[in-house]
Formats: C-alpha cells, sequence, structure tokens
C-alpha cells in the first residue's frame, strides 16, 4: 500500500461526534504501538527520521501540523487538521512533522514496538538505502 491520506468514519451526534480507525478497515496493519506528540514550542520539528520497516498512521487529534515526506527523490507535504483524516505512512519515507498550531495533539500508531535499529536518522543514508 502507498502512503495516502484515509477519510475515518464520523459518526455525527448532537452530543459531540465520534471517529474512529481499526484494522483491517482503515488501517492496513495491526497495531503494536501508540505515542502522541503535544506541546511542541513554536518552530520546532519532530521527526526527522525514516523507517527501515516500520509503517505509522498519523491522526491531528487537535489542531493542526504538516506532515512531510520523502521518498528519496521527491517531497510531498500533508496538512492534518482534522480528527477524521489520517495519513498512512509506508516504511522507507523520511518523515517530518512540523508547523504545529498551538495545543495540537498528533496521535501516532505503529505496527512495530520502538527498535532504535529499525531508525533511519541520517537523510543522505536514507538515500542511499531508498534508491542504492
Amino acid at each position: 500500500m502507498e502512503k495516502q491520506k484515509i477519510n475515518l468514519p464520523k459518526i455525527l451526534d448532537k452530543r459531540g461526534n465520534l471517529s474512529f480507525f481499526e484494522y483491517p478497515n482503515q488501517l492496513p496493519f495491526e497495531i503494536a504501538r501508540t505515542y502522541w506528540i503535544y506541546d511542541v514550542p513554536g518552530g520546532e520539528v519532530r521527526g526527522s527520521h525514516a523507517f527501515r520497516e516500520q509503517q505509522e498512521f498519523i491522526v491531528a487529534l487537535s489542531g493542526s501540523f504538516d506532515v512531510v515526506l520523502n521518498d528519496g527523490e521527491n517531497e510531498e507535504r500533508f496538512s492534518l487538521n482534522r480528527s477524521y483524516d489520517g495519513l498512512y505512512i509506508p516504511k522507507m519515507y523520511w518523515r517530518k512533522l512540523e508547523n504545529f498550531s498551538t495545543n495540537s495533539v498528533a496521535l501516532l500508531v505503529s505496527d512495530r514496538s520502538y527498535d532504535e535499529a529499525d531508525y533511519i536518522r541520517d537523510f543522505e543514508e536514507f538515500k542511499i538505502l531508498k534508491n542504492g
């Protein structure tokens, strides 16, 4: 499956709306880890790495931010600002999160537990591995 924005179900209710994701209906992988990023100071960037094997799905639970993806040749920006839209990122995409609004919360789910060996933290090394 290629990177893509996924529109999540939105159940409208006068008491408040509800959205969700589950495998295999919205996610192409089973969830092994969940984490969130919040209280990001103005101008800071999160991420700036790629994963050898890990896949992720990112949702802006609150506020907004941009996800910038690079496949080793081309760069693409996705603005996340709705809690019913998420971004699926397959392995081997360089990713960074930036332009966080005040009080934004980024929810990330992954198909793998944390493994430092899976991270590629040098962009030049990433390009060699991706295009080599």
